[in-house]
């Protein structure tokens, strides 16, 4: 096997002596040869499976002849918009355009369409109206039913009716890929390749269904019936569990199903090994040096996937759709002997950056029972409280993390990818505690209370503001002890269903309490399939069916945002409007409970009329 990147053009393809290729795969991303990227894990494993993969990265939307530069492969294309959703990438919560795309080369945006998913396959079946395509990742992944789209404000289709594809690969598709590509090699038409999980086919009739099968209330249904909608959301969320999960089957048009299978199942640990032990080149590709690389790299090349799937089940989070919630994980071996070659690339400076995955101090299934009878469907690990079966021990994690302190060449070892406050206390032993303050932070711990609104965390599915008082408690108790100094850095969100202007108010409150501002400040963003998502679009918490109230305008979501970082100039009449409004003119003032002064204080070199207006600063050109 040559150790290489894989083909990007027909001269790649000469040089292996292949006159085709098996696959072609399209990515909306840079091609970067990494395993934290989902297109090299699917390349890759086909590899290794005796398949024959090129990759287009980026093609030109605009020109067909783009998506032909490897000609036409002999079983079929490969589509992913990339690691993140096209809409999530190009635009912020506020619809407005971003400026850097992370994933492109030199930071560039723009080179990759809006729904980029469907516009690839669009593009693909102008030229091979017969090859068969198979859609992936992430934003193929979330949208595989009925979804409500928050950038068009309407509820879309399946995104395999939008696309035209044939089958969609959801979750991490390592297990169905591998099927599709021998299913394929073997001589069937896509089209018959019904059967494999962790795949959603079309079909125009159900007769050949013969397991048991949930059938989801129609398109049609869910688009002019909020209520429907929950419930409707509600039973796939109940559904992703590959040990219990029904088919899903949802009527589209007349005529016309969308079948989902269940879930393939988690990878086993040695899985897990093979996976990043394939023949990834970790770096991004050659062509992309004179544009200063792919920006996206520089944030995890020196970092350690040890695990992947979360219990946590926060409502905003879509892990519990596309990775699931049973977690698994990479060997020690495998991942130290993956460090061991990190530490011998020549820009690597002794530092590790992270050790973790979606939840970093996740080693294990959250019950013993998990592996034989599948999650359970209606409760969750860790809210309201943690489950009486809650396996709580990080005796695997701090032992990892010691074996990666000592190795030669690394000076420390950072854990940046979060960690569950609220697991961390459920264990009454402090060593993780203890030794992640001595070794794995410098000066600021970051953690995700989001806010301090039990009726708000309620809705997010996150533990209550007391638990965190109490960690916080600890954790200073520990910083002590080793004489440490150093603070937490809270990520909070505004605007999520559930939290009024009264429990906005509140979180400035405790904000100004505090006494810093938050740089991690996030205004909820409505993505694809989640249940956060799904109370944003409906009004309803669709666990209860329960009505939830929901910030939807931008200029309340503005005020919401502006009250946690009130000390911002900026956000002065935005503040003071917000305040007034809601009958709190006594945070208004100059007394230390106060938010705002009673009108605007000019900034160090303006000066502010008694209306609040600014005047022109005076500059000076050096």
């Amino acid at each position: 096997m040559i150790h290489d990147f894989l083909p990007i053009c027909k001269g790649d393809m000469k040089k292996r002596g292949w006159d085709e290729c098996d696959f072609v795969y399209i990515t909306g991303d840079a091609y970067v040869d990494h395993s934290s990227f989902g297109s090299a894990i699917i390349s890759r494993i086909l590899e290794s499976h005796g398949y024959r993969v090129g990759i287009i990265a980026q093609p030109d939307w605009k020109n067909r002849e783009s998506i032909t530069r490897l000609g036409r492969p002999r079983l079929g294309f490969l589509v992913s918009a990339g690691n993140m959703d096209s809409m999530v990438n190009h635009y912020t919560v506020s619809k407005k355009r971003r400026h850097t795309d992370a994933y492109s080369p030199g930071g560039r945006m723009g080179l990759r369409p809006d729904y980029a998913t469907v516009v690839y396959c669009n593009l693909i079946r102008q030229t091979y109206k017969d090859v068969p395509i198979i859609i992936g990742g992430i934003e193929a992944s979330l949208r595989r039913l009925s979804h409500y789209d928050y950038w068009s404000d309407k509820v879309k289709h399946s995104i395999l009716i939008d696309s035209g594809a044939d089958l969609i690969s959801y979750g991490m598709g390592e297990h169905s890929i591998v099927e599709i590509a021998d299913a394929l090699d073997a001589g069937i038409n896509v089209k018959d390749i019904t059967y494999i999980r962790g795949t959603v086919y079309r079909t125009d009739s159900t007769d050949n269904i013969t397991e048991e099968y949930i059938e989801l209330p129609s398109y049609d249904e869910v688009s002019t019936d909020k209520k429907q909608y929950a419930h409707s959301f509600y039973r796939q969320y109940c559904n992703t569990d590959p040990f219990v999960a029904k088919i899903l089957v949802e009527k589209v048009k007349n005529k016309m199903y969308v079948v989902q299978n269940p879930p393939a199942y988690p990878l086993t640990q040695q899985e897990m090994d093979d996976v990043y032990a394939l023949d990834y080149m970790c770096d991004y590709h050659p062509v992309y040096k004179k544009d200063g690389g792919i920006p996206a790299l520089s944030e995890i090349k020196f970092s350690l996937t040890s695990n992947r799937g979360c219990f946590g089940g926060c409502s905003f989070c879509a892990l519990t759709f596309h990775q699931g919630r049973i977690v698994q994980t990479r060997s020690h071996e495998s991942i130290i002997n993956e460090a061991k070659h990190m530490t011998e690339e020549k820009d690597f400076k002794g530092y590790i950056h992270d050790v973790g995955g979606p939840t970093a101090n996740f080693r294990h299934t959250s019950c013993d029972k998990q592996l034989r009878y599948g999650t359970c469907p209606s409760k969750q690990c860790l809210f309201p409280k943690p489950c009486n079966n809650l396996k709580v021990d990080h005796k695997d994690y701090v032992a990892l993390l010691r074996k990666l302190r000592k190795l030669p060449k690394v000076k420390k070892v950072f854990v940046r990818s979060g960690i569950r406050f609220d697991y961390v206390m459920a264990d009454s032993d402090d060593t993780f505690l203890r030794e992640l303050c001595e070794n794995h932070i410098s000066g600021q711990l970051r953690v995700a209370p989001e806010h301090i609104s039990d009726n708000v965390l309620k809705m997010m599915g996150k533990p209550s503001n007391d638990v965190y008082m109490a960690f916080l408690n600890r954790y200073a108790k520990i910083n002590k002890k080793t004489g440490k100094e150093q603070f937490v850095v809270p990520y909070l969100m505004s605007s999520h269903p559930g939290s009024t202007m009264k429990e906005a108010i509140e979180l400035a409150e405790y904000v100004r309490d505090m006494g810093y501002i938050p740089e991690q400040v996030q205004d909820f963003y409505p993505t694809p399939s989640t249940l956060s998502t799904c109370m944003y679009y409906t009004g309803y918490d669709p666990r209860t069916m329960e009505k939830v109230y929901t910030p939807r305008s931008p200029h309340e979501k503005a005020m919401q945002r502006a009250l946690i970082q009130y000390r911002n100039p900026e956000n002065y009449e935005l503040v003071k409007e917000a305040l007034l409004s809601n009958g709190r003119s006594d945070l208004i003032g100059f007394d230390k409970h106060c938010l705002i002064p009673p009108r605007k204080i000019a900034a160090k070199g303006e000066k502010f009329e008694k209306t609040g207006k600014k005047r022109k600063r005076n500059t000076r050109v050096h």
